[in-house]
């Protein structure tokens, strides 16, 4: 038969059979107009074709999808790029993919783990990047220092003994969080930090009361390990983050509404790039933010005798504080400097001391017997409040009481297990009805159907069914399930929905398309070994 391929302003025909598929065509197309088709490590050029408004697979048939004698295809030639640099986070254990271009390759590693901050909503002072041979890499390098080509797989590893605290983090389980905290009180701080701007990041309200509870501020930086303070010109631009600069950044409106009810300095808090979050907001296209921080910083402040606006009101408070910060500078060694680490404390040197990021658990890390201490401590802790609670004396009472009550005698009787096995079948029908319920859900929105009509018929009349017949289907129902991974509704359900793709064609069209499919997906079952029994 003869179709027609469209093809950037010509329109050319061409003889197929009605069993080619579209694969085939496609080759015939690019012999024909002499289509370059290519695939390297940034990405590939392919075909592709349409029909009715749906984009046809490569191993359909042209039959299949209605496709006949004088039919009208598009042809277009697409472009796919794949990922630069792939991610694998050692904690979620998942790969990220990093988009881009070749001259990525030439960044800094900072601004590599920058991209990377955005995508899982990690601070950058919490984890490294390594080659795949293991190699630490650090920021003030770029990649191609480290030999890294387009599509290597470069590794994100977190401070030993963070994963399960991180994993809390990630689930917004306020429990988890609170259970793998340090018993250092420098790096508890720091990791109430780091859980307020995980919080911040994904929306968790939980979480983010639990952290605004324990005094940590949303306009106070995130920082840096306590272990690398000393190296503080290595630091990442991005360490002086806040919080509040990452719901903005994420979107997060709600989290944005706490942190202002919180406290209303957040408004003019800057970043490293001396942007506050109403610009950072308005960069991200965030609309509900935007306003919302508009209004905030239009409104006014009202007092008893007087109104203020609230940028007056904000430059007055950072006034005030910066007063009584210099106060308590100069009251201490006549203004001298006071770091947070002492002698003694461990220190981190890049390229000198043992490396702490390492992704290990939490039970290798050193810390099992702070663990079962916890666990311990918590068991002793519920014993006690369960002696407390109760009284011996009303428990002896009670004990006297139960053993002087006489119980009548137990019948013989299978009624139990009557009503356990009717349980047991109930439940496994709702969880057969809850699955199709998902399938058909899933593909509802996909399955145009006919409108109602008012209209009465006579209904065919009643059919009967012998009993071998009935067997027959019943066992051919179990054989489709049991090699093609779903009932035989399901499959209806897909194929009506695949055709519905097909949005120029009409509905009784597309039924004819989705029959035919799900024949195919029977024939292809028969061809490959199952028979109807």
């Amino acid at each position: 038969m003869r179709i027609f391929i469209s093809f950037e302003g010509s329109f050319e025909p061409f003889d197929v059979a009605a069993g080619d598929t579209v694969r085939a065509v496609k080759l015939m197309i690019k012999d024909y107009f002499h289509i370059p088709l290519s695939e390297d490590k940034q990405g590939k050029r392919y075909l592709q074709l349409m029909y009715a408004g749906a984009v046809l697979n490569d191993n359909w048939s042209l039959a299949d999808v209605g496709i006949s004698l004088g039919s009208n295809l598009k042809c277009l030639v697409k472009k796919e790029n794949k990922p630069t640099l792939y991610i694998y986070n050692a904690v979620t254990q998942e790969t990220i993919p990093i988009m881009g271009n070749i001259y990525l390759l030439g960044k800094k590693v900072s601004y590599l783990k920058t991209l990377i901050t955005l995508r899982c909503g990690f601070p950058v002072s919490i984890f490294c990047l390594r080659t795949p041979q293991g190699r630490e890499m650090y920021d003030c390098n770029t990649l191609i220092d480290y030999q890294t080509d387009i599509g290597t797989t470069l590794r994100l590893d977190v401070w030993d003994g963070w994963k399960e605290f991180l994993t809390g983090c990630l689930q917004g389980q306020k429990l988890k969080v609170q259970r793998y905290l340090s018993e250092e009180e420098p790096v508890l701080k720091y990791q109430k930090r780091v859980a307020l701007y995980m919080a911040a990041f994904y929306g968790y309200i939980e979480l983010t009361e639990w952290t605004l509870q324990q005094g940590v501020r949303p306009n106070q930086a995130v920082g840096v390990h306590p272990y690398r303070e000393w190296c503080h010109e290595t630091y990442h631009p991005d360490t002086m983050k806040c919080p509040i600069h990452v719901a903005a950044e994420a979107g997060q409106l709600l989290i944005l509404k706490a942190f202002i009810n919180y406290n209303v300095l957040c408004l003019d808090c800057k970043n490293a790039a001396g942007q506050i979050p109403l610009t950072i907001a308005l960069k991200h296209k965030h609309k509900d933010c935007v306003l919302y921080l508009v209004a905030k910083m239009g409104s006014m402040v009202s007092y008893s005798k007087l109104s203020i606006p609230m940028r007056i009101y904000i430059k007055i408070k950072q006034w005030i504080l910066r007063a009584q910060h210099h106060i308590l500078q100069r009251r201490h060694r006549n203004g001298a400097q006071m770091f947070r680490t002492r002698v003694g404390d461990f220190v981190m040197v890049d390229g000198f001391t043992q490396p702490n990021m390492t992704s290990k658990e939490w039970s290798k890390a050193g810390n099992k017997g702070r663990k079962n201490k916890v666990s311990r401590r918590s068991s002793f802790h519920e014993k006690t409040q369960i002696r407390k609670s109760v009284d011996p004396l009303t428990v002896s009472q009670q004990q006297k009481s139960v053993g002087s009550i006489k119980l009548p005698p137990i019948k013989e009787t299978n009624e139990f297990s009557r009503l356990q096995e009717r349980h047991l079948s109930n439940q496994k029908k709702k969880m057969t009805r809850n699955k199709e319920v998902r399938m058909t859900n899933l593909y509802s929105a996909q399955v145009p159907l006919p409108s109602l009509t008012t209209r009465s018929y006579s209904h065919p009349p009643f059919f009967y069914m012998t009993p071998e017949a009935a067997r027959f289907l019943t066992s051919s129902l179990e054989s489709f399930l049991e090699h093609s991974g779903k009932t035989a509704r399901e499959n209806a359900i897909y194929c009506l929905a695949t055709a519905s793709a097909f949005k120029e064609k009409r509905w009784l069209q597309q039924l004819e398309i989705a029959k035919t499919m799900a024949k195919k997906s029977i024939y292809h079952l028969t061809t490959e070994g199952w028979t109807l029994k």
